[in-house]
């Protein structure tokens, strides 16, 4: 039986780590990387993520499935030069904002296309970052689905959900406002959270005195600086939208403190307490 060629462009943790889901899941896979970073090519194929590195969208073109884990801006500029496509071909891409990228493939591909976010991730890069259960019972959100071909629809659904994600659909417009206050701005605050510190104390300081909250906030902070510009030029109404319910929440805070009203201070803390019954 021939095996099914799955091109990933960009071999980095989320490219890397379903290229050994897939793996651990069927010997009938071919793996062909693509990367502009050239020590990335090597470092995924020395690893065992790709069976084979190709230098060309050409030779990507003609795999069965494509998925695109690279940075929103460039996928958005490859989905302009992919056409044309196999009818059977599918392309997944697991950018983390979805309404631009759905609005910019051309209409020419655009039922080949699945337009995926995976609700996973660590603040590591590159190959080495890559985890085996990076994905297992995670949430993946396909967006616009009803955009895509069926014969697509049902590869990505099959695909995802051999290596334990839940499926959920939803608008790509209605994703991004959503991602832009559960995951978008808490990294804009983990970045502040980081600047602040690193202004006012001294490193010997934070060595000695920095515990789990801190490090649990400040831990996103370490996450790659391209990826995290590109999602927030994608997504600044949202974001700016997030980041500023964000302020006026965190102004309260300071007002009650200045005033020492520790009752009303008790109580906002307990309102916040709440999101954790939603949560576990």
């Amino acid at each position: 039986m021939q095996r099914q060629r799955i091109g990933i462009i960009g071999l980095g943790l989320m490219g890397g780590s379903l290229s050994l889901a897939l793996k651990k899941t069927s010997k009938d896979f071919y793996f062909l990387g693509l990367d502009h970073n050239e020590r990335h090519c090597k470092e995924a194929l020395s690893l065992g993520l790709v069976d084979e590195i190709v230098y060309n969208l050409d030779e990507i073109k003609s795999c069965d499935i494509i998925i695109l884990t690279i940075p929103v801006d460039g996928i958005i500029a490859i989905t302009q030069n992919l056409h044309p496509l196999k009818s059977n071909c599918t392309v997944i891409d697991l950018g983390s904002t979805k309404e631009k990228i759905s609005l910019n493939i051309p209409k020419e591909i655009r039922q080949n296309f699945v337009t995926a976010h995976p609700m996973t991730g660590t603040e590591k890069f590159g190959p080495s970052a890559a985890i085996l259960t990076l994905y297992q019972n995670k949430i993946v959100v396909l967006c616009d689905i009803q955009k895509s071909g069926e014969y697509q629809q049902n590869v990505a659904k099959e695909l995802f959900t051999t290596i334990g994600m839940n499926l959920i659909y939803m608008d790509a417009t209605e994703h991004d406002r959503h991602a832009a206050f559960i995951s978008h701005m808490p990294h804009a605050v983990s970045y502040a959270l980081a600047n602040s510190v690193i202004q006012q104390e001294a490193s010997t300081s934070i060595v000695a005195l920095a515990a789990g909250g801190f490090k649990d906030m400040s831990r996103i902070a370490k996450s790659s600086p391209d990826m995290w510009e590109d999602i927030f030029r994608q997504n600044k109404t949202n974001l700016l939208e997030a980041i500023y319910s964000f302020e006026s929440e965190l102004k309260k805070c300071r007002k009650m403190v200045e005033n020492e009203e520790w009752h009303t201070l008790n109580q906002w803390m307990k309102d916040a307490n709440t999101l954790h019954d939603i949560l576990d």
